[in-house]
């Protein structure tokens, strides 16, 4: 049995983990978010892993408004960094693994091939930098005791994401313009989770950097369409380029993630994502009825 702290877990990803938790008679669980713990207060963090001494420690917590994040870089560099700094001096104290989520922001997403994890890193965004700062502090200081693990277009039928936002869009109006020229995998957070726990529950510990991802590929156009089909939604998706859509945060043209790495070490068998997608649709259709 282990004791695994879940920090960020309110998000999509903290509340896939509290499913699984829900049906796991094995290891336990505790969940916190900003109220019951600061993250960014090392002397808190210290407390709480001294009082309730865990295993691991799975950092699902993150600054994601990439826009804003190039607003709001101190307070995005507070939780995608120092937070992350944190939690692996405590976890050093404490002796416990630390399992950290990252993202694809970290590439510079110009490659024409699927990422491997040891590519050169050239993050374009607040939000990107700030996360390979954390990567770099978690490994710096618990270099054997410590997991990255990069993802991408994460969704779930919990918190806001993608999927939600053209479901919703999607029965308001009759169409909607998505960009048709980046390219990357979505990710369902619950097939995400479920990955995270495969490493807790294995028997060995390999430490470093992961790339996960669902399997696949296509453009944030395509996705909506896909999403619009499988949800039965009757909504015109026009596409346009990155340049008729200007946002603050620059985005990656090309975010596709070779998961041989995670797939080899830990002998992870990986859903397509229109698989995953189909499953999180259901899941937000029986929630509706």
């Amino acid at each position: 049995m282990a004791v695994l702290l879940i920090t960020g877990a309110n998000g999509q990803l903290g509340n896939e983990m509290r499913c699984i938790a829900n049906r796991d008679n094995i290891n336990s669980y505790i969940f916190t978010d900003v109220e019951e713990l600061d993250i960014t207060n090392f002397s808190d963090i210290c407390n709480f892993v001294e009082i309730h001494k865990p295993d691991f420690i799975i950092n699902c917590a993150a600054y994601t408004a990439v826009d804003k994040a190039e607003d709001d870089s101190e307070i995005c560099a507070k939780i995608n960094t120092l937070a992350v700094e944190n939690l692996a001096n405590a976890a050093k104290i404490a002796n416990a693994k630390v399992i950290h989520v990252s993202t694809d922001y970290v590439y510079g997403g110009d490659a024409t091939m699927p990422y491997i994890e040891s590519d050169t890193t050239n993050p374009k965004s607040v939000y990107g930098k700030t996360k390979l700062e954390g990567e770099i502090a978690l490994d710096n200081i618990l270099p054997e005791q410590s997991i990255t693990i990069r993802t991408s277009w994460l969704y779930s039928s919990f918190g806001r994401n993608f999927v939600k936002t053209m479901i919703s869009l999607g029965k308001e109006r009759e169409s909607l313009n998505v960009v048709c020229d980046q390219r990357g995998t979505p990710t369902f957070a619950r097939d995400l989770a479920n990955a995270i726990m495969s490493i807790v529950n294995s028997n060995k510990f390999e430490s470093g950097i992961y790339n996960y991802s669902n399997e696949g590929e296509c453009s944030w156009h395509e996705f909506a369409c896909e999403i619009f089909k499988i949800a039965d939604i009757d909504c015109m998706v026009n596409a346009i380029t990155t340049d008729q859509y200007p946002t603050k945060a620059q985005r990656p043209a090309y975010s596709v993630l070779d998961k041989s790495k995670i797939k080899k070490v830990y002998g992870l068998e990986i859903p397509e994502w229109r698989e995953s997608l189909k499953e999180c649709i259901k899941l937000l259709n029986s929630n509706i009825d």
